[in-house]
């Protein structure tokens, strides 16, 4: 017996469904963040790079949603990373997250097995979030000595890494994470353009051309990159934030 004949799916029926798919699956992942949050980008650019839907909400971080309250109440920041209703916080901890939820993309973040490997990309993502994220930090909300002594601090980690880059377990690589961005990239990529807007907004020198060429090379590399362009807000748009938050910081000092 010849089987049915099988409708035949019109285009547009097919695109309508895939509209439907892509809408249901963007409800099922939220991430709640700040347009200019270096943390936010981490997350923005790990699901660009998997190629997964999702809906954004902005947080007005002057007046915290009951959302983000209740879904971080430990820590009440951004970004919280909402999956299927179970919301996941702190960049880190959310990167490696969606490399583990979302295994079957054409882009792992963790792109190795070796347990050694990701042992050094675990100690330099913290060295990267407890000793140079918090020295550039200090450069923008000081002045005077204490603005020279954290700049001093600043090119001390830089000169880590530039010796890391150089003789280190990721000697030779174009990213850390080989040929592509890997876990490592994406949380010192996503703070790194903060260099430049600081050192025109505070007045100073952070990275002398030529000091750091392999730093300089790979952080090239990294914002050549069209996902990295498409998720890094525009300079000129930092820039005015970063000028009007420095005023507020420098008036509070000076009180």
């Amino acid at each position: 017996m010849s089987s049915s004949p099988q409708p035949i799916q019109s285009e547009s029926a097919s695109s309508d469904a895939s509209r439907v798919a892509v809408e249901v699956n963007k409800r099922s992942v939220k991430l709640y963040g700040s347009w200019a949050s270096s943390y936010t980008h981490r997350v923005k650019l790990a699901l660009k790079l998997k190629g997964v839907e999702y809906e954004y909400i902005e947080e007005d971080l002057t007046n915290k949603s009951e959302q983000l309250l209740s879904y971080n109440p430990v820590h009440k920041k951004v970004p919280i990373l909402v999956h299927n209703e179970n919301p996941v916080a702190e960049s880190i901890v959310i990167l490696h997250y969606i490399d583990e939820a979302w295994t079957g993309t054409q882009h792992p973040i963790l792109s190795t097995t070796d347990p050694y490997e990701n042992a050094k990309i675990r100690f330099w993502s913290h060295f990267i979030d407890n000793k140079l994220g918090p020295s550039v930090g200090a450069v923008f909300q000081s002045v005077g000595e204490e603005q020279t002594a954290a700049v001093e601090q600043v090119h001390n980690h830089l000169k880590l890494l530039e010796e890391e880059l150089e003789h280190g377990f990721f000697k030779g690589r174009r990213f850390f994470g080989g040929e592509k961005i890997g876990f490592l990239d994406i949380v010192l990529g996503c703070g790194s353009y903060w260099l430049w807007v600081f050192e025109e907004v505070a007045g100073i020198k952070l990275v002398d051309s030529g000091t750091y060429p392999r730093f300089e090379s790979w952080l090239r590399d990294f914002g050549e990159q069209n996902e990295v362009k498409e998720t890094i807000p525009a300079t000129d748009k930092l820039l005015e934030y970063a000028k009007g938050l420095r005023q507020i910081i420098l008036e509070y000092v000076k009180a």
